[in-house]
């Protein structure tokens, strides 16, 4: 990784991890994330607009500065401005004024409560208004988290506005960082770690993201739209702006989540990432029963890490098995169990020439009844293109190992591809992390298909649908024995000198005894 790039991202986390000791205190640490993220994603729309505005302006008037406008003279230009960036600003509520006069503005909550209501209004009537609604409700200002008088809650809204404020991200514009996307990630890891399955269940690491990403771009240069239909906080979907760069995911990003807060989360990350209203769609909703992207499918690239094993309504729906996304397998996946539902979605709606990676529970590769059937269908049609174990201990919230589950429509062969990926992990703190030449060493067993000893095995569907359709990795890949190998005869001629060597000492030791009793009888 680019020195620079490592630098400046190190420098970016240490002062985010000061901020948050710093107020540690202040607000618990999980809630105390939606205030400091809500505040980073108010800083970052305020320069945002700014940035975007002053480009055009300063070609005219170079003194030109947005910030210091009257309001007034500012909304001339208030219609032609949502319609470019999809909400509007006043310059007064940009979050450097109100920052200037926060610790003197006795109504402080007030302010910023009213200032967050004006921008998600501001959408109302224009083609991005279910981009930017709801975008602050998790930024309570008056909760009681806060502190249980207005005073109180006042002076933890000024530490934490100046200590947003503070970072150095307005610097990092010309290098090489992505730094309020960074900014982001960062404060998302840190605080899905130490909250467990609470913070497990919406964000991925970044490096299995890397991983998927990798798996669908190969050596593609660019794809036409991204897809998630369980995308939590977004970050899947924007490893393919980072990967490729934003510009090269041709017709934008789409997502579907249920949770309303992680929901709010994804539009947040997409704006962070500098990603316009106009190049993603997330909706909220339950993807298996309501999905909201029928006019957008089928998709090239998809990616997603669907819950594990989550209650659906399967059979007790009885619309469901018509439903064009699982009527092919002739059976829905178990009421217990989601896991296949989510695939056969991604199945239905992944392009002729797509790929879609999807990380899985281990037991959808082998259980039997009805998702041995739709495993069976998988195969039978040659849709399961690669299935990857991965090491355990991975994910934030759980220590399973995991694995991967590649599909496509247009595969070149009938065989599925079963790589061991276990051991490709190196240990950092509490939790195993893939390294970049982990990701690079999978991504080339995928890339070159074919049998490597320990590795790798291709296995054609034939002699799979045989095995009761199992899937799982170590059924077909021999495993590397930790054990040292033993050469049977180097080993007899070591017991041999061994016996020998001992004879000549118990010679030797009979030896001195005779001359004992020798000496003793004289």
């Amino acid at each position: 990784m680019d020195s620079k790039k490592e630098q400046e991202r190190n420098e970016l986390h240490k002062t985010i991890w000061r901020i948050a000791n710093d107020l540690r205190g202040a607000v618990d640490g999980w809630d105390f994330k939606q205030y400091v993220l809500g505040l980073l994603f108010y800083r970052f729309i305020s320069e945002n607009l700014t940035n975007y505005i002053n480009k055009s302006e300063q070609e005219l008037n170079k003194n030109f500065d947005y910030a210091k406008l009257p309001d007034e003279i500012a909304e001339r230009d208030k219609e032609g401005i949502i319609e470019d960036k999809g909400f509007f600003i006043y310059p007064s509520q940009l979050f450097e004024n109100v920052r200037k006069k926060a610790s003197k503005d006795e109504d402080l909550n007030v302010t910023l409560k009213s200032i967050f209501q004006e921008i998600e209004n501001s959408a109302k009537g224009y083609k991005s208004e279910n981009d930017v609604k709801g975008l602050f409700d998790d930024l309570d200002v008056n909760s009681n988290k806060l502190g249980n008088t207005v005073i109180e809650r006042n002076e933890k809204l000024v530490k934490m506005l100046n200590a947003i404020g503070d970072l150095k991200l307005g610097n990092y514009q010309d290098n090489t960082i992505d730094a309020f996307g960074d900014a982001y990630e960062f404060l998302m890891t840190m605080y899905a770690s130490n909250a467990g399955k609470s913070g497990g269940e919406f964000f991925t690491p970044q490096e299995v993201g890397e991983l998927l990403a990798k798996i669908v771009i190969m050596d593609k240069k660019s794809v036409n739209k991204v897809y998630d239909p369980a995308c939590g906080s977004g970050s899947l979907l924007l490893k393919f702006a980072k990967i490729l760069g934003k510009e090269n995911v041709k017709d934008g990003f789409y997502g579907q989540e249920i949770n309303i807060t992680t929901y709010n989360l994804a539009r947040i990350n997409m704006f962070l990432h500098d990603i316009n209203y106009n190049n993603f769609d997330i909706a909220l909703g339950d993807t298996l029963i309501n999905p909201m992207h029928w006019d957008d499918e089928p998709f090239d690239a998809i990616v997603s890490n669907p819950p594990y094993s989550i209650r659906w309504e399967g059979k007790k729906n009885p619309l469901l098995i018509n439903d064009e996304r699982y009527a092919p397998a002739g059976i829905l996946a178990p009421e217990s169990k989601a896991d296949l539902a989510f695939t056969m979605h991604m199945l239905s709606w992944l392009s002729e020439k797509g790929t879609a990676a999807i990380v899985e529970f281990p037991g959808v590769l082998y259980r039997g009844g009805a998702e041995q059937k739709i495993r069976k269908y998988l195969i039978e049609n040659n849709f399961v293109d690669t299935v990857i174990q991965l090491p355990p201990d991975l994910f934030f919230g759980t220590s399973i190992a995991t694995c991967i589950i590649v599909l496509k429509k247009s595969k070149k062969d009938n065989s599925v591809l079963f790589v061991d990926a276990s051991n490709e992990f190196t240990r950092n703190d509490t939790k195993n992390k893939l390294t970049d030449k982990n990701i690079k060493d999978i991504i080339n067993l995928l890339r070159n298909r074919e049998s490597i000893e320990y590795k790798s095995i291709l296995i054609p569907n034939e002699e799979i649908v045989e095995n009761d359709s199992n899937l799982s990795v170590n059924t077909y890949l021999k495993q590397e024995s930790s054990e040292e190998k033993i050469d049977i005869k180097e080993l007899n001629n070591s017991v041999r000198e061994i016996v020998k060597r001992e004879q000549e000492l118990r010679n030797s030791l009979d030896e001195i005894i005779q001359e004992l009793e020798v000496m003793y009888s004289e």
